[in-house]
């Protein structure tokens, strides 16, 4: 594992230990050339993930950027980044269970909705605003419309 800090190849592992949900391997590592001291995460992959996007183009998989494009959406919301990663890490899981290596894009941001709207209402409707590109004002009350008329008991 390559140093951050100075870019030397020989790094030594002085902690090894599984991630509260046993998803990753945290690994505390030092720099024999520096003594910079950082933390690696290792997690099990079970195939390779191709996303296919609605233009037709294709990418890698990119767990961080669901991460990130999720964690924008829930910005100052009271959601633990636990909770996220939680999240994140079961729509990993059944991408790479699905059977399939190409997977359009759309499946990826239904299944990050479908998390969202069970994490918070409010995280949810500013994803639902680019994933389903508002353009008015008009767009959000019907979608915060169809939204209190879900999880309205009567």
């Amino acid at each position: 594992m390559r140093c951050p800090f100075c870019g030397n190849d020989e790094t030594q592992v002085k902690d090894s230990r599984p991630t509260e949900d046993s998803s990753a391997i945290r690994r505390r590592r030092q720099c024999s050339n520096c003594g910079a001291r950082f933390t690696t995460f290792e997690r099990v992959q079970l195939r390779e993930l191709t996303v296919v996007k609605s233009t037709g183009q294709r990418e890698p998989f990119d767990r961080e950027k669901l991460m990130r494009s999720m964690a924008i959406a829930l910005q100052k919301r009271p959601v633990d980044p636990d909770r996220v990663d939680r999240v994140v890490n079961g729509i990993q899981r059944r991408l790479e269970s699905s059977g399939e290596t190409d997977i359009p894009s759309k499946a990826i941001g239904e299944l990050a909705m479908d998390a969202l709207v069970h994490l918070d209402k409010v995280g949810y409707v500013r994803f639902a605003s680019v994933y389903r590109n508002f353009r008015e004002a008009r767009d959000f009350e019907e979608f915060v419309g169809k939204l209190a008329r879900m999880t309205d008991p009567d």
